[in-house]
């Protein structure tokens, strides 16, 4: 069999000095087969406009699709669905493509198929195939495809830099960055928690003339006040006990390049004229040293806490604040850029796509709207975490506001009214039931009830019952 590079249907090679117009907007398709070429093709026929690669198999797929774009594929089964896990595996793995499904009539009496056909595929056939209705709905899957293709393109703009968003709240902080970026001096980014201050500070280290060089990260709020030293201006030999040799500080590891202090806020005071020290002379002394090492960083430092407060309260010193605010930063909250909400949710959802629910295919715009009306109180980084917590709980095909657990929005699980209640007692009754037979096997109580072992799984967890 002819690779995938090669495996083109003839039928729709332009001839020498011809080009159609046809040709111009060929088609991919990806069939996936476990019978011979010939079996297959008489199965879908001639594809006019398309351009097909066949494999005999799920792994000979894989490797394809790890080199090649396919948005449709064609997978044409002749077995007894002892693979089917497998099968459902690889579905999950490639969900961005509209797979469509050929089957024998008597599997589609296997609850394991028909969980896999309803959670994984675009369309479905059986055999004998009516050929004019599958190259219908091989049409159809790619028109979806195309007009999907403009929202990929959508992520892809925004997802390769750092800071992702087009409001304007974004956009002047972009502005902001490139400006400072150029200029090698310290810089101070504030901000609430969760709303992307490191994000801020690589975009200011990427876009500067330092760009090559390292970028170091610290929390200072993370390390034992005992140990900040050491780990910032590292240590000589015997310094104190356990020093068995020395040892380059994070400061010395930053040469070149930029380092950043997240929470200096929580730096303790000595450490602070030692930075000041650094900040003005460009020096450090390592722990128990008495040599000076030059050392070539910027300073980038963040904090979540009002300084000038903590400057007039004593926990900071003022002429710190002063020489690290020489061009201050302030990344703007979640509930500043609400138009992002979409975007930024959209791009979280192909990201962990991977752990969602597999009948999951998006976000409503129910959910959107109490997005909208939520103030986000963590930011991004709450926004991230409610997202992926719904993919794994959601029940439907999209995201409702409940799943999000947004205040007001009710919680996940039991409905308040009697019919609701009455539905998820049936259904905890059914898996325990369906446990108890199988004696505590998930894979066949899955098949049993029709679901894959994750959903069974998810099923468990939601109504906290343990194998």
């Amino acid at each position: 069999m002819p690779s995938c590079t090669e495996a083109h249907n003839k039928s729709n090679r332009p001839q020498a000095g011809r080009q159609t117009r046809s040709t111009v907007s060929v088609k991919r398709l990806l069939c996936v087969t476990n019978e011979d070429g010939a079996g297959a093709r008489s199965c879908y026929g001639e594809l006019r406009g398309w351009d097909v690669c066949m494999v005999e198999s799920l792994a000979a797929a894989h490797k394809v699709l790890a080199q090649q774009h396919y948005a449709v594929g064609l997978l044409l089964d002749r077995s007894d669905g002892a693979h089917d896990e497998e099968t459902e595996r690889f579905l999950r793995r490639h969900h961005n493509m509209r797979w469509i499904g050929v089957f024998d009539p008597h599997r589609l009496e296997q609850p394991a198929l028909r969980h896999l056909i309803a959670t994984h595929l675009f369309d479905f056939h059986t055999r004998p195939v009516d050929m004019l209705r599958l190259q219908h709905s091989l049409g159809h899957a790619h028109g979806m495809a195309v007009l999907g293709k403009s929202a990929g393109q959508h992520r892809r703009a925004y997802g390769n830099g750092r800071i992702d968003g087009s409001s304007a709240a974004i956009t002047r902080l972009r502005a902001h960055i490139a400006k400072i970026a150029a200029v090698d001096a310290p810089v101070l980014i504030s901000g609430e928690s969760g709303s992307g201050k490191e994000l801020a500070a690589q975009e200011v280290h990427a876009r500067s003339p330092r760009a090559a060089g390292p970028f170091i990260a610290i929390n200072c709020a993370a390390v034992a006040p005992a140990l900040i030293h050491s780990e910032l201006f590292g240590h000589e030999r015997g310094a104190f006990t356990g020093a068995t040799k020395d040892k380059r500080g994070l400061l010395e590891a930053a040469s070149g390049g930029s380092i950043f202090l997240d929470e200096i806020g929580d730096l303790p005071l000595d450490l602070q004229a030692s930075l000041l020290r650094f900040l003005q002379e460009r020096v450090i002394y390592r722990v128990g040293g008495t040599r000076t090492i030059a050392v070539d960083a910027r300073v980038i430092a963040a904090t979540h806490v009002n300084l000038p407060k903590a400057v007039s309260d004593g926990r900071f010193r003022e002429d710190l604040y002063y020489r690290l605010s020489v061009f201050p930063i302030r990344v703007p909250p979640l509930r500043e850029r609400k138009e992002d909400l979409p975007m930024l949710t959209d791009m979280i959802f192909h990201k962990f796509a991977e752990e969602r629910s597999p009948q999951l295919k998006g976000v409503s715009k129910e959910a959107l709207h109490a997005m909208a009306q939520y103030d986000w109180p963590g930011n991004v980084r709450e926004l991230i975490n409610r997202v992926r917590r719904a993919m794994v709980l959601a029940e439907h095909r999209l995201i409702m506001p409940e799943d999000l657990e947004l205040p007001g929005a009710g919680p996940i699980g039991p409905l308040n009214d009697g019919l609701g209640t009455s539905r998820l007692s049936a259904e905890r009754i059914a898996i325990s039931n369906s446990l108890a037979r199988s004696g505590n096997n998930i894979s066949q109580a899955a098949r049993d009830l029709g679901v894959s072992r994750m959903t069974l799984y998810r099923l468990m967890a939601k109504h906290s019952i343990s194998s």
